[in-house]
């Protein structure tokens, strides 16, 4: 049986669909599965997300192929994948969640603590705009897009004092800055999803046999705990210039959920946490959410 699967270009994108394909020549069956390289619309502009059309840029050329029955299956960093799909089309599997922390790259001889007014900081997306402005409101945020490797050239080109990225992705490309800081949960709270890869299917168009496939490489725990997170931005009706944070862990079926979310510039936030048995998911997040509404958390985002 072939699998095709559709990816974005990037190295990142190509090392995270290699994971899967291994994953899936793992199994018993004989499997052939191919590439099908697709440049989205995300990676070809370099503007800001919010002034282009958003998050969703990065996967409607990839859905396009899956409606197509050009490829099987999309492979994404689930963290870029809108959390408001359209009805044919879901997020069937994920695997195992790398770390999904953010971290700050600086430049040499340069100490986060050290930080103060008039250093800039690249990063284009307002979840970790908002958080780092609410630690250090003083930093000129300075907005920069590309991939990895090219963001990191930016800190020299670009005359930069750090650079903001997820750590699953320097983990993932063995890429190793002499100089970072590892932000803390409480610092810098994480995008829904972050470190996780996930994998997209059209429903209305499917080769037989392929959910198959994808539930046996998929990881439970890291499906259920994305799914939840997805859920609350999609309940505050979240989009790429939205300041949203949400994780959730599960241990021993009891989950731990925690939501941040604020305004632009960082200076009002709201936090929310909550543990409860995934047994009780569906009532304990559909009050969870109703919280979040009740006390403001869609309108904060909004100002």
């Amino acid at each position: 049986m072939k699998v095709k699967i559709a990816t974005r270009v990037s190295p990142l994108a190509l090392l995270q669909t290699h994971q899967v394909i291994d994953l899936i020549k793992s199994l018993e069956g004989n499997y052939e599965c191919e590439i099908v390289p697709i440049q989205s619309e995300g990676d070809l502009n370099d503007s800001p997300l919010h002034l282009i059309g958003g998050k969703g840029l990065f996967v409607s050329k990839l859905e396009a192929a899956l409606a197509n029955q050009d490829a099987d299956i999309a492979v994404h960093s689930l963290k870029d994948v809108p959390a408001m799909l359209a009805p044919e089309f879901k997020i069937a599997a994920t695997l195992p969640r790398e770390d999904y922390l953010d971290v700050v790259l600086l430049r040499e001889g340069l100490a986060y603590a050290d930080l103060k007014s008039g250093h800039k900081i690249g990063t284009s997306g307002p979840r970790r705009k908002s958080q780092l402005l609410a630690l250090n409101p003083d930093l000129s945020i300075v907005p920069i897009r590309g991939n990895i490797q090219t963001r990191i050239n930016k800190i020299t080109s670009e005359n930069l004092d750090g650079l903001i990225v997820a750590k699953a992705a320097l983990n993932r490309l063995g890429i190793q800055h002499p100089n970072l800081h590892v932000f803390s949960e409480s610092e810098m709270l994480p995008a829904a999803s972050q470190g996780a890869i996930g994998i997209e299917v059209c429903n209305t168009n499917m080769q037989p046999g392929i959910l198959e496939i994808l539930s046996n490489i998929n990881c439970q725990e890291t499906f259920k705990a994305t799914r939840i997170e997805r859920e609350i931005v999609a309940a505050l009706e979240g989009s790429c210039l939205s300041p949203i944070s949400a994780l959730g862990t599960i241990t021993n079926q009891t989950l731990y959920l925690q939501v941040r979310v604020s305004n632009q510039d960082g200076s009002n936030t709201i936090e929310k946490e909550c543990v409860f048995s995934m047994a009780d998911a569906e009532s304990a997040l559909k009050k969870f959410k109703d919280e979040l509404i009740k006390c403001g958390a869609k309108e904060l985002i909004q100002s």
